[in-house]
């Protein structure tokens, strides 16, 4: 394989080459210090308040399509192909304020400025993909964006009448689109790269056969996707990466399949990239998927990576293995399969072998008289760990229960099924006396540990109470479930 010693993106309207990159350097701080674009600032750190916030463009199938992205933990070398657009880029028509800047200003949508910035971006990302949209759209759009003194509704407000500023068909990005669509297709040249020093050296493969040939050579390497979760490793543990390998660009890893039978995602689509068919195939979980994180970490964060990071408390674990979600794990030319739940062994530990990597992963569509629902329990409704993630599957025949997966996130060490309260529904007739015996077995499941976000007896008394909610929103004989707002 034919090695590149430089990562090349477009910045703003600027073509970048750089040689010396580490593994652990962000975004933010080339920005930051190496460009002295300081519109993007550092709060969290942690990609919770969004005032770092960035557009990254890149070709999807040959399509310029632009994202936001929270810079302080997205990587350098991930960009690779990519046109990372900052604040100071934007315009207007004619050289003034862009119509989200200038809509900002007369509705007196800031105050300090410090989050301003970051507003602007995720709303300047809205009015291109919808430049009328819904409070509600506007809500979702901003909720990895944190004001601390403006007060949301002037900038929601500003969002509302941005269209009357100006059309998307003549922003500055979309003028430009072919010649950036050229430049970008020029930058791909199917060669692997590598650059930084040996002990922080970033690594990016060609493709999926050069994945896992990386993968063979360098076994314990940091596999880096959305770097969601390994970001806050650098800015917030200080932990050394290198040497790491950035895989989110790999388009193998990335394909969204729908068959008769199941929905296959590659590891590495994203939430937002996976968000239209999963809530297609699972409607259930459409009010679940708006809860993942923000708006930034949803165009960033994987599904394979919220998989392999083992978290006991991801939000996605726990609803995919009540589907019965299995994953494809690769190891140089060796592909195996498991059901999702077998892979979580311990706290900390995986099924997964050193060099071997999540491909991809497969959600058997539902079937007749199953029942679904997801919960996450946390402290805030938006963008926040859950103290309890949960996701049931239930099948029922004749008014009687034949089978039932309960899943459970922050329960345990590991997302974990509830054998004994599974066991305890299983062949019983679908009413409450059920329920409510399945939730006592949950005692049984499970001894949770009390931290800062719940107690032990917060705990298992929501997840009792969840199951209880279920009973009560699929019981039909009462001709009317109770239709709770969405937890």
């Amino acid at each position: 394989m034919t090695h590149r010693p430089d990562i090349r993106f477009l910045l703003n309207g600027a073509d970048i080459s750089l040689k010396d990159v580490k593994a652990d350097a962000t975004l933010l701080d080339y920005l930051r210090l190496e460009r002295r674009l300081t519109g993007s600032k550092e709060g969290c750190a942690e990609g919770d308040c969004g005032a770092c916030t960035v557009l990254v463009g890149r070709l999807v199938k040959g399509v310029l399509q632009y994202e936001t992205v929270n810079a302080c933990i997205r990587f350098l070398a991930s960009l690779d192909g990519c046109h990372v657009v900052t604040i100071e880029h934007l315009r207007g028509e004619n050289g003034g304020l862009h119509p989200i800047q200038q809509a900002m200003v007369d509705f007196h949508g800031s105050q300090c400025g410090f989050c301003t910035p970051g507003f602007v971006m995720s709303l300047y990302a809205l009015w291109m993909a919808n430049p009328e949209p819904s409070e509600t759209e506007v809500e979702t759009s901003i909720q990895g964006n944190l004001c601390r003194c403006t007060g949301y509704q002037p900038i929601v407000a500003a969002a509302m009448a941005a269209n009357r500023y100006g059309s998307p068909a003549r922003d500055f990005l979309e003028l430009e689109r072919a010649n950036l669509t050229q430049r970008l297709a020029d930058l791909k040249d199917a060669k692997r790269v590598v650059i930084g020093p040996a002990d922080n050296q970033a690594i990016v493969p060609a493709d999926v056969d050069d994945l896992a040939s990386v993968l063979n050579d360098n076994p314990n390497a940091t596999i880096v996707a959305g770097s969601t979760d390994v970001g806050l490793w650098v800015t917030k543990f200080m932990r050394p990466i290198g040497p790491a390998v950035f895989i989110s660009h790999l388009e193998e890893l990335k394909s969204v399949t729908l068959t008769d039978t199941a929905l296959e995602l590659g590891a590495c689509v994203t939430y937002s990239e996976a968000q239209g068919s999963i809530c297609e195939v699972f409607p259930h979980l459409k009010s679940y998927w708006d809860r993942i994180a923000g708006w930034q970490v949803r165009n960033m964060g994987t599904i394979g990576g919220n998989i392999a990071n083992g978290s006991p408390i991801g939000d996605t674990p726990p609803v995919l293995i009540a589907l019965g979600a299995q994953i494809v794990l690769r190891k140089g030319e060796t592909q195996r399969s498991l059901p999702l739940e077998d892979f979580f062994v311990e706290y900390g530990k995986q099924d997964r072998a050193p060099g071997e990597f999540v491909t991809s992963i497969l959600i058997p569509r539902p079937r007749e008289g199953q029942l679904h629902a997801a919960y996450k329990i946390s402290k805030r409704r938006d963008e926040d760990i859950s103290s309890v993630a949960a996701g049931f599957s239930v099948t029922v025949a004749d008014g009687r229960i034949t089978d039932c997966r309960l899943a459970f996130g922050g329960m345990a060490g590991t997302p974990k099924r509830a054998e004994k309260a599974e066991a305890a529904l299983r062949g019983q007739p679908f009413n409450q006396a059920s329920f409510q015996a399945a939730a006592q077995a949950l005692g049984a499941d499970f001894t949770p540990l009390s931290d800062w976000r719940a107690s032990a007896d917060y705990r298992l008394t929501v997840a009792r109470n969840l199951l209880k909610r279920f009973y009560l929103s699929h019981d039909e004989t009462t001709g009317e479930p109770v239709d709770l707002m969405s937890a």
